[in-house]
């Protein structure tokens, strides 16, 4: 094809495209109409020749030509947009930066909402969405630019994705205020549950897969006992919500039971066994790493969590990423 008539700005609307698989979201994406976006994927098709994408139910599947281009697309546009911004020094005030976060719902509760505050006052202008988390498709959803970021506990990561430690949190038990066996038992909040006890209360899980073992099993298998798993539910939203209103108990991270305890009437116990405390982790492509946009980002997201570290939890770092 020849270059001197193509309008590059297509590459834009095509790198959209692939990664909502939508005209009317790649439009949101990049600040264009519906109808635009699908004159653009006109002029595409025509210029490469190619359809590009093909409907499928209510959405569009790429070719395998359109496949092909969508890393080395990404790459290019990341590379130009560099090559562009040079060392101009990064504005919050004027920025119009789009970020996806990857992380599960205790960040909707303990991130987003003082995120937004900072937000609307250092960077109005900037848009950041928040998206379930899929552990096993973590690293894949960073390299094929489906999000910018993702926190997580820390894992061994490829090479290529640089990381930066925001918080540890252990785990506590819940329960509703005035819990009766509990209260039969004579225990009082704060009070360690005794293993009988905790293994014969039935118990909710969170688990975004559905699995029945989770954090927690591992250390009561080592001493022949099981929990009695009653229910799993992929957010902790669901997790807090079903202890309060049941007589069910639950493992969850301590800073969203004290903040959720309150407010639910739920009280807080040590469980028997130990469950490994864990560190959660920013996780990104190394490609941004330098971005002033990305690392400004970083940084706000680092010192909104800063306050809910728990300094008492110690964590060995792992090998893998930076």
């Amino acid at each position: 094809m020849n270059l001197n008539g193509f309008d590059l700005n297509l590459l834009r609307v095509l790198d959209a495209l692939l990664a909502t698989g939508s005209t009317t979201e790649a439009g949101n994406r990049i600040g264009l109409s519906q109808p635009a976006v699908s004159a653009a994927l006109s002029r595409l098709r025509d210029a490469l020749g190619d359809p590009l994408f093909v409907r499928q139910g209510r959405g569009m599947v790429p070719t395998d030509f359109a496949s092909s281009l969508r890393d080395p697309l990404r790459v290019l546009l990341q590379d130009t947009q560099a090559l562009l911004s040079g060392n101009t020094v990064f504005d919050p005030a004027v920025a119009t930066d789009t970020f996806r976060l990857s992380g599960s719902d205790f960040y909707a509760t303990l991130l987003m909402p003082q995120l937004a505050e900072r937000l609307s006052r250092i960077a109005p202008y900037m848009r950041v969405q928040l998206v379930d988390l899929v552990p096993d498709n973590h690293v894949q959803s960073i390299e094929r630019y489906r999000v910018d970021l993702v926190l997580l506990p820390e894992t061994d990561f490829p090479g290529w994705i640089d990381t930066r430690r925001v918080h540890r949190s252990r785990f506590v038990t819940i329960a509703r205020r005035g819990h009766p066996r509990l209260r039969r038992a004579g225990l009082h909040p704060g009070d360690t549950i005794p293993v009988d006890l905790f293994c014969d209360i039935p118990q909710v899980v969170f688990s975004p897969e559905g699995n029945l073992r989770a954090m927690g099993d591992a250390a009561l298998a080592r001493v022949g006992r099981e929990r009695k798993v009653a229910m799993t539910l992929p957010v902790f939203s669901g997790v807090y919500y079903a202890v309060a209103q049941s007589d069910m108990i639950a493992l969850i991270p301590h800073q969203l039971a004290e903040a959720m305890a309150p407010r639910l009437d739920l009280d807080i116990y040590d469980p028997p066994m130990h469950v490994p405390p864990v560190a959660i982790t920013m996780a990104w492509h190394r490609r941004s790493t330098r971005s002033p946009a990305h690392r400004w980002l970083r940084d706000q997201i680092a010192e909104t969590l800063a306050p809910i570290d728990d300094p008492s939890v110690t964590v060995p770092f792992r090998t893998g990423g930076n």
